[in-house]
């Protein structure tokens, strides 16, 4: 499966349905000087162990312009726990401050090349794929983390350069996808 790669325009989207009763297209956030879409699920362990991370992150970065989007393309039948209703349930009980998307048909993920829960995309203001990977370097422990990637990219690009870090390998399970 192709990639989306670095430096590339970002692939829009359109009509995806929000765990907020709002249906969202990419250009919904045409306002964001930066976007970082990310594809997401709720059982994965990973995301799990990320998640309130995910929260501060937006909370620090929100007032700042850089906008969080978590797009959930896992195949719910197999997983019903990553059905919409649980998305909605998940997303209250996290208290997530950034939309949290289903992309049931799975054509968001295929178009990006995506294969990981968590796995982030972050785009400039020109819509161009400035980082693309992990969160930061371990997800098991906070206090632990010497590599915060996405924040990396996040503060060089706020500040007019180019990341040093562009790429690194997203790390979590993989994306359930639906049969054929």
């Amino acid at each position: 499966m192709a990639r989306i790669a670095i430096g590339e325009a970002m692939i829009p989207f359109e009509n995806l349905p929000g765990v907020d009763g709002r249906s969202y297209s990419s250009g919904d956030f045409s306002s964001s000087p930066l976007l970082a879409l990310f594809f997401s699920c709720n059982h994965c362990p990973y995301v799990q162990a990320w998640e309130g991370r995910f929260v501060q992150f937006q909370k620090e970065y929100a007032d700042r312009g850089v906008q969080l989007v978590a797009i959930n393309s896992n195949d719910d039948t197999a997983y019903p726990e990553d059905s919409f209703e649980a998305m909605v349930a998940r997303a209250k009980e996290k208290g997530f401050n950034f939309p949290y998307l289903r992309d049931a048909d799975q054509s968001v993920a295929r178009a990006y090349g995506a294969e990981r829960t968590p796995e982030f995309f972050l785009f400039d203001r020109e819509r161009r794929l400035i980082y693309h990977g992990a969160f930061d370097d371990n997800y098991e422990d906070p206090e632990k983390v010497r590599h915060p990637w996405l924040k990396m990219a996040v503060e060089a690009a706020l500040a007019g350069r180019e990341p040093e870090v562009k790429e690194t390998p997203p790390v979590g399970c993989t994306i359930k996808w639906k049969r054929r």
